[in-house]
């Protein structure tokens, strides 16, 4: 390690980082890099989830001054894309391919087979299975990082304490003033690694939450289409 037991002790963290073996710098260098990528997801999902909340409200507001579902579908043309309009979409366009002419007439005669009222349901089911793979993206990284980052921590730990050891042996020396530096530069990567493990942590849990909630609006609003549906006479 490079720390001298003969010099100006370091008076901060800082200073102690500066001062650090080459180990500890790589350990905590690697532990920066996954910091600021946790940091960096964290905040595209932030606003990835803030976006795909106002888009809900938009669709459900126009969806409710919507008197038909024909009605909604031609309404849902002037928003932009969602996790809600891509369903609503891919339910419309499934029955309209079944029974041409069903969206466009407000005819009762355009009802699904119990065979194609099924498939509709595969149809929905596959689509809401794909909204939630597309928002739960990167969320595995954030997890890697509040899995791996205390472990990195530890492993800049063990190295900086063996460091420390080998040089006492080296110089003959076991008092406090000998030990000190080295078990506190060990002892940064330990705390470097909380650093970068706890907000992603805390980010993967409050992420993964948002994204059940929004599959089971989506598992809740396609079985609300299906009803609509029939109660309009398309399935």
């Amino acid at each position: 390690m490079t720390l001298q037991t003969g010099g100006a002790l370091p008076s901060s963290s800082l200073e102690l980082l500066l001062h650090s073996s080459p180990e500890t710098k790589i350990v905590m260098a690697v532990i920066g890099v996954f910091s600021l990528a946790a940091w960096f997801i964290i905040g595209v999902k932030w606003v990835q989830f803030r976006r795909v909340r106002a888009d809900a409200n938009r669709f459900f507001g126009v969806l409710e001054r919507a008197t038909t579902l024909r009605e909604g579908y031609n309404a849902m043309m002037s928003l932009p894309t969602s996790p809600y309009t891509r369903l609503f979409r891919e339910a419309m366009h499934f029955v309209g391919e079944l029974r041409p002419g069903a969206l466009k007439t407000d005819a009762g005669t355009h009802a699904l087979t119990p065979t194609q009222l099924e498939a509709l349901k595969m149809v929905l089911g596959k689509e809401i299975s794909a909204e939630r793979d597309h928002l739960s993206r990167y969320l595995a990284a954030l997890a890697t990082v509040g899995s791996v980052g205390p472990l990195l921590g530890l492993l800049g730990t063990v190295l900086g304490v063996m460091d420390a050891f080998i040089g006492i042996a080296a110089k003959g020396s076991g008092n406090i003033g000998a030990v000190a530096p080295g078990v506190a530069e060990a002892l940064i990567t330990t705390v470097a690694g909380l650093f970068a493990a706890i907000p992603a942590v805390i980010g993967y849990n409050l992420f993964v939450a948002r994204v059940r909630g929004i599959t089971s609006e989506l598992d809740g609003f396609g079985n609300e289409l299906i009803g609509s549906m029939a109660r309009e006479g398309l399935v």
